[in-house]
């Protein structure tokens, strides 16, 4: 359904506005399309047409998914922030266990890094459990944990977000894994 509202306009003409509902239920003006009006003539912009004389153009305004912070704002909405592998912003974090895994913990964020995975490293003093809960306060989608036994056999063990913790795994597999999720634009 569509409403009419005549004279709603400042300084444009017909406008076309597409609004959608939140998880509140509340609308939100994201797509826009209208002429304007105003613009042409205070930047006394003009063209020469087919008959040689200049005309003043008619200008369009367009934003397919309105502004970039509602755009944003929508996808947050949508994902209640979690957002999935693809689109996290950090898609892994590795957490060491003690200060003496921090070096380790580097070097798998390198090797990460190299492989294009937007990886993080909390080399905070916090405890491991303090660590894991930020990431996961913070939806980070991967949480890759390395101590002793993960330096040792060079491995890292994975938890994902939810909380699920799927064990030891080698980097190249736990690469596959987040590869295949950003490929595939799934969530975990």
């Amino acid at each position: 359904p569509y409403e009419m509202d005549e004279g709603g306009g400042a300084f444009y003409g017909p406008k076309i506005d597409l609004k959608l509902r939140d998880a509140l239920g509340r609308e939100w003006q994201l797509t826009t399309i209208q002429f304007d009006f105003n613009e042409p003539e205070r930047f006394d912009l003009t063209y020469v047409g087919a008959d040689g004389q200049e005309h003043r153009p008619y200008m369009v305004h367009r934003a397919l998914l309105g502004s970039l912070e509602r755009f944003f704002g929508i996808l947050l909405e949508h994902y209640g922030g979690a957002f999935p592998a693809w689109l996290a912003p950090v898609q892994a974090q590795v957490i060491p266990i003690a200060d003496r895994h921090a070096d380790y913990a580097r070097e798998v964020a390198a090797e990460l890094r190299a492989a294009g995975v937007r990886v993080e490293v909390d080399d905070s003093a916090d405890r491991m459990q303090a660590k894991i809960r930020a990431a996961q306060l913070q939806k980070v989608p991967y949480m890759l944990v390395v101590g002793d036994r993960e330096v040792e056999n060079r491995q890292v063990a994975v938890r994902l977000r939810s909380g699920e913790n799927l064990g030891a795994q080698s980097l190249p597999d736990v690469i596959a894994r987040i590869d295949e999720a950003v490929a595939e634009k799934r969530d975990l």
